[in-house]
């Protein structure tokens, strides 16, 4: 059996995986409820209108990434960090009661600031997450371990986008989601307990309370690093790429594939999917060892299959009746268009796969690159990379409809900027095509 599969029957890693995917879980089943009623009953909270807190509801959640990063990697540095799992997961617990409290009021501001505080929570939880991994998976397990979190996280968060939305659209809904929630943060507080000792990577470290300069000492020590610095660049960069995607599916289901609800939800479904089975595959492709030569695999397949979304999406559009509106068994079965419509699927879930398979590899290179002392904050650093591409990410994409390019058009540009992406990352790291060349050589000969 795979190493990284056994990884479940063992202290020093189950405990740790199901307090992440709970917490990803419960995460993504409040902020989907959340969204979900604001974009459907916006009046019954508030006089501002549905779409514009749809937009700004993201932002609150991200600010904490920008405000509290540099923090978060020095408290999980400085401090035991099976200590610092079972605080945060307390800390779950006090924002979803509050949560609880605000869905069954009806009170806006009771749900708008623990959406802040989950920021904080996940802002908090990120360090120590990536931290803890190689404190207790020796070198050869890393890429393993990486892709069961990654796997995990992924389909997390897709059963609690999915729960959080049939949740908040049913009679009552609003009461059960707070039930959910609140049991849910309990449950993994109860899970957490059986996290194993993580000693600290630098007990005697005096906290820099000031964010901006402890920002731009963290963005200094990664710079100095080229490597782990382009390594994070890419992981950023996939977050961009993802983000540009996913925040686009909800309209691309209704406006270019004339689906309903349930169209989304499949295209989610699939590119979750995806992306869980591309990180388990890293340890195989890998055989093991942290193999950065999958990074440009992994890039070749996201503009390959991110082009090929643009035209197969642009063929279902100019072939599908307008006036007509699947729900996702008439997308899955219907005969006329039954082959585009595969292909499309196939499409997304070559994608995450490819992501999978890119981005797995560059966390174990972090993982076993940094300085053990430094690399909580070398992993904050990250958190406040992606979480600054994924705004770049909601910027760009406002920018290249202003500009008059459909959702298609735009997927096509983001797989086409990938190309630039990936041939930076390898001319400033020329280690990555030789690592590539040398997978391939050795990949064909067995």
């Amino acid at each position: 059996m795979s190493n990284q599969f056994s990884l479940m029957r063992e202290n020093r890693f189950k405990p740790f995986f199901w307090t992440q995917f709970l917490g990803a879980f419960n995460d993504n089943v409040f902020k989907t409820a959340l969204v979900t009623l604001i974009a459907f009953h916006p009046t019954s909270r508030t006089t501002i209108d549905g779409a514009t807190l749809a937009t700004l509801l993201p932002g609150l959640f991200i600010l904490p990434f920008f405000l509290f990063s540099a923090t978060a990697g020095q408290l999980a540095d400085k401090f035991e960090k099976s200590k610092l799992i079972r605080f945060v997961k307390v800390f779950e617990i006090f924002i979803m009661l509050f949560a609880g409290l605000g869905f069954l009021t009806h009170t806006l501001w009771l749900l708008v600031a623990p959406l802040f505080m989950m920021g904080m929570h996940s802002t908090l939880f990120g360090p120590i997450k990536y931290a803890y991994l190689p404190q207790h998976l020796n070198q050869k397990e890393l890429v393993g371990g990486n892709g069961m979190v990654e796997m995990g996280s992924f389909v997390a968060i897709l059963i609690g986008q999915v729960l959080g939305a049939w949740l908040a659209m049913r009679e009552g809904g609003e009461m059960i989601t707070a039930i959910v929630i609140i049991m849910f943060s309990a449950l993994g507080y109860w899970v957490s307990r059986g996290v194993p000792n993580s000693p600290a990577a630098d007990a005697s470290l005096k906290i820099n309370w000031n964010p901006i300069t402890e920002t731009y000492h963290n963005v200094k020590l990664i710079w100095g690093q080229q490597a782990i610095w382009l390594a994070i660049v890419g992981i950023s960069w996939f977050w961009f790429y993802g983000a540009t995607v996913l925040a686009q599916f909800p309209n691309f289901a209704k406006t270019t594939l004339y689906g309903d609800e349930s169209v989304f939800i499949l295209l989610l479904t699939v590119f979750s999917l995806g992306i869980g089975i591309g990180s388990l595959m890293c340890e195989k492709l890998s055989r093991g060892a942290v193999e950065i030569g999958l990074v440009p695999l992994g890039a070749i397949g996201l503009t390959l299959f991110g082009a090929d979304l643009f035209f197969s999406s642009t063929s279902i559009h100019a072939a599908v009746n307008h006036q007509y509106f699947f729900d996702y068994l008439s997308f899955l079965t219907n005969e006329q268009h039954q082959f585009q419509n595969l292909r499309l699927l196939l499409d997304i879930a070559f994608i995450g796969l490819f992501g999978g398979v890119y981005i797995v590899p560059l966390y174990a290179l972090i993982q076993t690159r940094s300085d053990k002392a430094y690399q909580s904050r070398i992993i904050a650093a990250n958190n406040i990379m992606n979480a600054l591409f994924m705004v770049v990410s909601a910027v760009f994409s406002i920018l290249m409809f202003k500009q008059g390019l459909s959702i298609p058009q735009l997927f096509l540009v983001t797989a086409l900027l990938n190309i630039i992406v990936t041939i930076y990352m390898c001319i400033r790291q020329p280690e990555y095509m030789k690592r590539f060349a040398l997978w391939l050589k050795a990949s064909f000969s067995t």
